[in-house]
């Protein structure tokens, strides 16, 4: 029974990471109609928290109770790690590509266990050091940046890169200490109110409606919100309610193969050999992670 559950959490996790991995399809509209990064992760936060807010307020009314002190870790979830984690990477994004974005982005792991082994004293097993040599090597793979390397790569863009991730990892410890205490809709809400109240105060969008006339950017931000985000975090907090935080950061890392494969299904890119090497190496990862037993928690 323990193992079954163990495994729901895992393919519930790795489905919050596939809906992220399907954000390309809906910013480009977005910014096809003049929409700056920071404009794009306003749209993302606002419809995000009006679409979860609408969701609690009908069906989980009674989850809306917080305790007032908690709001320090929503705050921080939501604008520490939300609001810039997505600024840097669509920045790197806009500036490079979005191959070099994902990569960089996917350094959060690499954050996670080094702040769970700081903050929530989580073991960093020899097991899960190989899972995520493992995981960033694939990563590299599927994005292109093996074998044969990027070379050009601007200082400032590289280091937008590094800070996506590291505000990326973020999340994981905000959101861990208060994942006994609320669901995964409660948590996600709270973050995405902070998320918008900031963003609305410092971007342009609300100068911007003129473009909300068009009908595909009120589709690209109903998707962006609801499959991207909502879905996305939904799942992945889910997920990391029942494993370690290091553990779920790991599994996550299926977000870059998701947006890979999405470019050569529906964007008319092409998948190579590496590429396919890349995606066995973080589907390995994973596997590595999802077979790890705490020896501790079983007495042996």
């Amino acid at each position: 029974m323990e193992k079954k559950s163990s495994l729901k959490a895992y393919i519930i996790t790795m489905t919050g990471a596939l809906c992220w991995g399907l954000i390309g399809l809906f910013i480009a509209p977005l910014y096809a109609r003049g929409f700056t990064a920071w404009d794009v992760v306003a749209i993302r936060g606002v419809f995000t928290f009006v679409i979860l807010f609408l969701l609690m307020a009908v069906f989980y009314r009674d989850q809306l109770r917080t305790r007032l002190r908690d709001h320090i870790f929503f705050a921080g979830a939501g604008i520490v790690s939300v609001a810039l984690f997505n600024f840097f990477y669509f920045e790197v994004f806009s500036q490079s590509s979005l191959s070099l974005a994902v990569t960089l982005l996917y350094t959060g792991p690499l954050f996670v266990t080094i702040l769970s082994r700081l903050f929530f004293k989580e073991p960093l097993t020899i097991r899960k050091g190989w899972a995520l040599a493992l995981a960033v090597t694939g990563c590299a793979f599927v994005v292109g940046l093996l074998p044969f390397g990027q070379q050009g790569i601007p200082m400032k863009t590289l280091l937008m890169g590094i800070l996506s991730g590291f505000c990326y990892a973020l999340y994981s410890i905000f959101s861990k200490p208060i994942t006994k205490r609320y669901s995964a809709l409660t948590i996600t809400t709270y973050t995405f109110l902070y998320t918008s109240i900031f963003m609305l105060l410092t971007s342009d969008v609300i100068r911007k409606t003129d473009q909300f006339q068009h009908a595909d950017v009120w589709i690209s931000a109903v998707l962006l919100a609801l499959v991207a985000t909502v879905g996305g975090f939904v799942f992945y907090t889910s997920g990391l309610k029942h494993l370690e935080a290091s553990k779920a950061s790991i599994l996550a890392t299926i977000e870059p193969i998701i947006a890979v494969l999405t470019g050569v299904l529906f964007l008319g890119e092409h998948l190579r050999g590496w590429q396919v090497l890349g995606i066995a190496l973080v589907m390995y990862s994973a596997i590595l992670v999802s077979e790890e037993r705490s020896k501790v928690k079983k007495g042996y």
